[in-house]
């Protein structure tokens, strides 16, 4: 019998030492993510994967706010995050020290997200852009990499906090 852990059984580290421990190099950024469950749901995932900040763009929500919080549980408080309004100045600035951007897209010219390996920089920001509209094509001109997640199916994308959760445990498996 293989026996469910409890929580307490996790061994999980506590809110105060997740805020010490020394984070990947991974940054992500939200571009004018509309539904507050999402980008709730980005804060619990960036917290599963040790991300070391969020930045909330354009009219992407801030928490605190109820809708965040539900999906979040917890997460908008030991995940470092940061709104910035223009999502191009962000990428100059990250860009500026030394950070490599990725736009998480589907594009003409893209790295198929099982090629990541192949990246030779340490440090990554990761844009995700809005539900209908994706990311945003000034910040795809600006991105060094254009990160695409192979499907198979019929449909022509994932919900985005889906390819979240894909594409930062690809990332994550680097540091790991």
């Amino acid at each position: 019998m293989n026996r469910k852990l409890k929580l307490w059984e996790l061994e999980r580290v506590s809110e105060e030492e997740f805020k010490l421990q020394k984070k990947f190099p991974l940054l992500v950024i939200l571009n004018d993510i509309r539904s507050l469950n999402n980008i709730g749901s980005f804060f619990r995932t960036a917290d599963a994967f040790n991300v070391e900040k969020i930045y909330l763009c354009g009219i992407t929500a801030n928490p605190p706010h109820r809708d965040i919080q539900k999906t979040a549980l917890g997460a908008t408080e030991t995940v470092e995050w940061e709104y910035r309004q223009s999502i191009t100045e962000l990428i100059k600035d990250l860009k500026s020290e030394g950070v490599a951007v990725c736009s998480i897209e589907q594009a003409e010219k893209t790295t198929l997200l099982q090629n990541i390996t192949e990246l030779k920089e340490e440090k990554f920001a990761l844009i995700f852009g809005n539900e209908v509209n994706g990311v945003d094509q000034d910040a795809i001109d600006l991105s060094d990499y254009i990160i695409e997640i192979p499907q198979f199916g019929t449909k022509h994308s994932l919900n985005v906090s889906v390819c979240a959760g894909v594409v930062m445990w690809e990332f994550a498996k680097r540091y790991c």
